[in-house]
């Protein structure tokens, strides 16, 4: 899953929704159920969400939607191995990326 956002601070709940193509319903749901996002608020109570949430918005993610497991599994999982899926995740993001990169190197020869 390749997320293409610009490098910034803060995220609106839309960018990130976008980014995800999900509602940003699911979003804000999965911000109740898990502990581990904590978006800033601002005045209006607009959610802007760190590039350390994004992180863990793509663990969630990861979890729920691309390997199937329910918000109780997920949470177990998170709890139990704090660092094992966030390697996971960065080795196929970055598998992911040379293989896109290959992909453009072959088209041009």
């Amino acid at each position: 899953m390749q997320i293409d956002l610009p490098e910034k601070r803060y995220y609106s709940i839309g960018e990130i929704a976008k980014a995800f193509d999900v509602n940003a319903s699911l979003i804000r749901f999965w911000e109740k159920e898990f502990d581990i996002l904590k978006p800033k608020k601002n005045a209006k109570g607009n959610r802007m969400f760190t590039p350390e949430d994004l992180k863990n918005l793509k663990t969630i993610y990861h979890l729920v939607k691309e390997k199937g497991f329910t918000l109780d599994g997920a949470k177990d999982f998170l709890k139990n191995n704090k660092k094992n899926p966030l390697n996971t995740i960065e080795i196929i993001e970055k598998l992911e990326l040379i293989k896109k990169q290959l992909l453009n190197i072959k088209n041009e020869l």
